[in-house]
């Protein structure tokens, strides 16, 4: 999932500076939530983390890519440190 993600949205936050670092499934509560870790070489804000999320969900919807029993999207910034 992590590597036909990262073929859409890429490209289209580029422009934006960032990239996605990681794609992962959990679980919380009971529920599946698709977790998408940004990046960049720069300091990723919270306007930034906005604008990005609107590009991806936008993507997400037109290309239908969540099953069923996936209830949530999270999309944060990696924390930088981070390996």
């Amino acid at each position: 999932m992590k590597e036909k993600i990262s073929n859409l949205v890429d490209n289209q936050i580029q422009s934006l500076n960032v990239f996605v670092d990681d794609v992962f499934i959990s679980t919380e509560e009971g529920k599946k939530i698709l977790n998408i870790v940004l990046d960049s070489e720069e300091m990723i804000d919270l306007k930034l983390i906005t604008e990005a999320s609107r590009i991806i969900n936008k993507i997400i919807d037109q290309n239908q890519i969540l099953d069923d029993d996936i209830y949530e999207v999270d999309i944060y910034s990696k924390e930088k440190g981070e390996n």
